[in-house]
């Protein structure tokens, strides 16, 4: 089979949209304040400015991949970075609340279609053994370092230009992604029969046009599984909305245990209906390859510790030790070079020739342990002494888990299904992320709030009994990952 003659190009395109939407998972987090102050909301309403882009996101993001299969990869793709630049634009100018998080919200519905399409582009874009190790590496750096550049960027917009330019800054960077689709791999979805020779034999040959009429395309009348996705999406948003109301009301609160219950019933449902579905909108096969499930675990947890290490450090740098907002995005850097680093150096070396598990599963060893060294914080452990190298020692983790995982969780596909596979391990990036989260806060508060010490000994206290939680998770990760993962290479499939 040919490769796409311009796949380099096509994946600094792709790999720029998927920083976009990785920067924008926590560039406003930085601006909260700011946005709160300027906009005069209450503490009770600032949290929808997150959750408002966090909802959309997790609840539309399996209706993003089938739409992915349904249009095409570069349809999607190309919808996906139309809605997101006009939506972040309508945020910059947003004067109120309701507004504001109407535009989050919209960016979050075209992020759900947008991931999908991005990482199914790499997925179909690159099957020979040593490109898609080298092409997944690329994209999984960017996915595990693009929270920490977008705190770092978020302090710098903020204090430079305000926050409005948080969100007015993903417009110029849709528009050159956009400018760069001609280089993509295009054509309409294919039947969803696997073509002789294994996954991606039946690839688009290059320069194939977007215009070309049905073939391959679904039969004529085929649905959309438009019931299954209202489930799975009401479902997702409860999950999400219930993570998000245990950061500030508890886990024993209506406001989480309500959504959190309506959100399984859902799911549970979801899956009930998909076995049942002539056309389901995640098909039972995907499910039933055990390697992808861990694949997809691997990411859910992986993601849930580090979105707790930014919220926590995050506090410990700026409340404890004093660090301006600019500073404590600089402090995050070389969190961001060692994902990116151990990603090229190691993963992409690596995985062509070794099992997936064998990188995943020492990766979040390594995750957990540098968690382990977050437990010895103390108000005077200062930056370089202890956070420093845990930072390191947990990027290197992570850019051995990202790189795998996400080139397991989509391999052995065809290419019809390239985009539910997408959302699925996306759905686990951002669901494993919002109960992380949510679950590290908690705790956190929790510990520090019951802790008889001065303050500022107790909120340490608190950061370092969600590290030890966070370690606790990772360790979990890794017990499944080495259960579940079984093909023999992560880059051969």
């Amino acid at each position: 089979m040919a490769t796409h003659p311009h796949r380099w190009s096509a994946l600094a395109v792709v790999s720029l949209a998927q920083l976009m939407i990785a920067l924008d998972a926590t560039v406003m987090n930085v601006a909260l304040p700011s946005v709160q102050h300027a906009l005069g909301l209450s503490d009770g309403d600032r949290q929808w400015v997150i959750t408002a882009y966090t909802l959309a996101f997790g609840g539309l993001l399996l209706l993003g991949g089938r739409l992915t299969d349904r249009l095409g990869q570069a349809r999607a793709f190309l919808a996906g970075l139309a809605g997101f630049a006009a939506a972040s634009a309508a945020g910059g100018l947003a004067t109120g609340l309701v507004p504001l998080a109407l535009a989050r919200a919209a960016q979050g519905a075209s992020a759900a279609l947008l991931a999908p399409s991005a990482l199914a582009l790499v997925s179909v874009t690159f099957t020979a053994p040593r490109d898609r190790a080298k092409a997944f590496a690329l994209f999984g750096a960017i996915a595990g370092s693009g929270g920490a550049v977008g705190l770092l960027l978020g302090g710098v917009l903020v204090g430079q230009l305000g926050w409005r330019a948080c969100l007015f800054v993903t417009v110029p960077v849709a528009v050159v992604a956009a400018l760069g689709t001609r280089y993509l791999p295009s054509g309409p979805p294919f039947r969803p029969r696997m073509a002789p020779g294994g996954p991606g034999a039946g690839l688009d040959p290059p320069g194939v046009g977007l215009d070309r009429p049905g073939a391959g395309s679904d039969p004529p009348g085929a649905g959309l599984d438009l019931p299954g996705a209202a489930l799975v999406t009401a479902g997702l948003a409860g999950l999400v909305a219930g993570c998000s109301g245990a950061a500030g009301q508890g886990w024993a609160s209506g406001w989480t245990l309500g959504p959190l219950g309506a959100g399984l019933a859902l799911i549970a449902l979801f899956g009930w209906c998909e076995a049942r579905a002539a056309r389901p909108l995640l098909p039972p096969r995907l499910l039933a390859d055990r390697a992808r499930v861990g694949a997809c675990l691997a990411v859910a947890f992986a993601v849930a510790g580090m979105l707790g290490v930014f919220l926590f450090l995050s506090y410990y740098l700026q409340v404890v030790l004093g660090y301006s907002p600019v500073r404590t995005g600089l402090a995050f850097l070389p969190l961001s070079l060692a994902v990116f680093g151990s990603a090229q150096l190691v993963a992409a070396r690596l995985l062509p020739r070794c099992p997936a598990r064998a990188l995943i599963v020492p990766g979040l060893l390594a995750a957990a342990a540098a968690m382990g060294l977050l437990t010895r914080l103390t108000p005077e452990s200062g930056y370089a002494s202890l956070v420093l190298p845990a930072e390191i020692l947990l990027g290197v983790g992570l850019g051995c888990v990202f790189t795998p995982a996400i080139s397991s969780a989509t391999a052995r596909v065809d290419r019809a299904d390239a985009g539910i596979a997408a959302a699925v391990v996306n759905t686990a990036q951002q669901v494993g992320g919002s109960v992380g989260l949510a679950l590290l806060n908690t705790v956190a508060a929790g510990a520090a709030a019951g802790y008889p010490a001065a303050r500022t000994v107790a909120l340490v206290h608190g950061y370092t009994t969600a590290a030890a939680v966070a370690a606790g998770l990772l360790l979990a990760g890794a017990a499944l990952a080495a259960f579940l993962i079984t093909t023999s290479t992560g880059g051969n499939p």
